[in-house]
């Protein structure tokens, strides 16, 4: 009888701790990795470590943006590149069409107001956020050779040079955070969040949420706080949070912050993307950014755009 109280005893215990276990966060050390997991992940019984890798392995993300090659779509530009007092030194207000048909596709300006020196004399972009923006969203001619294939997901700086090969750089850090980015001075590895040998830079945690009327599972990425000069130098991804659908695992929406400087190469931006679907094509839907960018030859700049895309249709 005294040994059936205190198993009892015991039992009511481990009940308790469990019970107070699954209201509190919860970190685990995976591969050296810190993970905290929120309270409603670990009654979900989720698999953090094939998350992580699906995570890692994500090209939604990255395709959402190819298939903006395959569709027709209106889009708002909201272009403004700032002084160091962050006033407006110029601007471009636009709305835009896209047609696209059999791998092709031209840009339509259908509105556009700009202010400053926004272009140049000859008519072309004076600011290379400007160009950049430009790149995503405009071709001015048919361009053909077009599709939303991603069988290899890696873009190429190969045959380019100076702006061009800067501004696809930068795209490579946009589309594929976390992957290598080539040619960039003295970067390194140090976009490779995921790699064991930068698993004291950062704290990972997942959870589990509501995203716009839907479950959906969060994975957040952040800075250690505290860390050394030296290791912060370590650092490029300073904080990434993405969105995916608890279902499909097909990334919802992402915001992350990114800076480096390496004096003939520097950038500090936060871009936020929300992503919508047409039919079964993921596309984004709303980008916002805010950031300066430099490199030696050009000097450094702060821009801020937003790109609103919608009536969306398909050939």
């Amino acid at each position: 009888m005294f040994f059936s109280r205190i198993f009892l005893v015991f039992s009511c215990l481990n009940i308790f701790l469990l019970s107070e276990a699954q209201t509190k966060d919860t970190s685990v050390i995976w591969e050296g990795r810190q993970v905290t997991l929120s309270p409603i992940v670990i009654r979900s019984g989720t698999n953090v470590p094939g998350f992580i890798r699906k995570v890692e392995d994500d090209t939604t993300f990255y395709k959402a943006f190819k298939n903006l090659r395959v569709l027709n779509f209106s889009s708002i530009n909201d272009v403004r590149m700032m002084d160091k007092k962050g006033r407006v030194d110029a601007s471009l207000y636009s709305k835009t069409r896209q047609w696209a048909s059999r791998g092709c596709r031209v840009t339509n300006v259908l509105e556009e107001k700009t202010t400053g020196d926004f272009y140049n004399r000859d008519g072309e972009y004076n600011y290379y956020t400007a160009e950049l923006y430009a790149s995503l969203f405009f071709s001015k001619d048919t361009i053909c050779g077009q599709s939303n294939l991603i069988k290899d997901a890696q873009r190429s700086i190969k045959g380019k040079k100076g702006l061009e090969k800067n501004k696809e750089q930068l795209k490579m850090l946009f589309f594929n955070p976390g992957k290598d980015i080539p040619g960039i001075p003295l970067m390194g590895d140090k976009v490779r969040v995921f790699d064991r040998s930068h698993a004291d830079l950062y704290d990972f945690a997942v959870d589990i949420q509501d995203y716009k009327g839907k479950s959906a599972y969060v994975f957040s990425l952040k800075i250690k706080e505290g860390l050394s000069f030296f290791k912060k130098d370590n650092v490029v991804i300073d904080e990434m949070t993405t969105w995916f659908d608890y279902d499909s695992f097909e990334v919802l929406s992402r915001n992350y912050k990114m800076s480096y400087n390496a004096g003939v190469y520097k950038f500090n931006v936060a871009m936020d993307v929300e992503i919508s679907k047409f039919g079964k094509l993921l596309y984004p839907s709303v980008i916002r950014y805010n950031g300066s960018w430099g490199v030696m030859v050009k000097g450094s700049e702060r821009g801020v755009f937003t790109a609103t895309v919608y009536d969306l249709s398909s050939n």
